[in-house]
């Protein structure tokens, strides 16, 4: 009955996928605040156990760069580059160091050719896609009503393409979770064996990058969720043709 008075019930599931983007986005920012508050012991900065961790796993070919923003840190593939923000580069907080090590993971599995990240890498033109045209294309499709019968008697409309393509924004989401996750994995390997961090430091790198990685969750849930609206709405328009 909803449709009736104005209100789409699929709308529902936008806002669930909102809600569990802001507590995400929520946890990691005070969990960075916590543990940026604690000094390392060994005193290094972020840009300098970034560059340690680099020289002792072989990458001498990745450069380490300092960018404004917090949390905006990166490693680039394409052009080998390190990207440290302004919240990290020249901390010497445990916070700092964990997410410095995280990005030398990337730059691990970059070096090692780690499968997940070179599939992501090749995703991205198509991810870049379907993120800005996927929505409009179902949103036209929707309002004109497009679309053709196939042979086999099915109807294809112009929404479902739209659906297709936003669903290679969501894929891009989901393979981003294992390279994340490994990435923090071997981040807390490599301060370990290196003995960059003693292990109550270490716990508390895993807390940070924990967060961290439950908003690449949160991201992916979230697309998954409007990957389900729209194909609500598309066959709800196709049930109406």
């Amino acid at each position: 009955m909803g449709y009736y008075y104005g209100f789409d019930p699929t709308y529902i599931l936008v806002i669930i996928g909102a809600v569990i983007c802001m507590l995400a986005s929520s946890n990691v920012n005070n969990t960075y605040r916590k543990y940026a508050k604690i000094r390392s012991r060994s005193g290094m900065t972020g840009a300098e156990a970034a560059a340690r961790i680099l020289a002792m796993s072989g990458i001498h070919d990745v450069s380490i760069q300092h960018i404004s923003g917090d949390l905006t840190d990166h490693y680039d593939p394409s052009k080998k580059v390190l990207r440290l923000s302004d919240a990290v580069y020249d901390s010497h907080s445990v916070a700092a160091i964990g997410v410095a090590a995280h990005e030398c993971g990337h730059a691990v599995q970059h070096q090692k050719g780690y499968l997940p990240l070179k599939l992501r890498s090749l995703l991205v033109p198509a991810a870049n896609l379907g993120s800005k045209l996927g929505l409009p294309i179902v949103i036209l499709g929707l309002i004109l009503g497009i679309g053709f019968r196939l042979p086999n008697g099915d109807y294809f409309s112009l929404a479902m393409l739209g659906v297709w393509i936003f669903s290679l924004a969501v894929l891009f989401q989901i393979v981003t979770l294992p390279v994340e996750f490994n990435a923090s994995r071997r981040a807390l390997s490599m301060l370990r064996d290196y003995g960059m961090l003693s292990s109550d430091e270490i716990g508390d790198c895993r807390n940070v990058l924990t967060a961290a990685a439950l908003t690449y969750v949160a991201a992916a849930a979230s697309s998954v969720l409007q990957l389900l609206r729209l194909l609500m709405l598309s066959n709800r328009r196709r049930d109406r043709d």
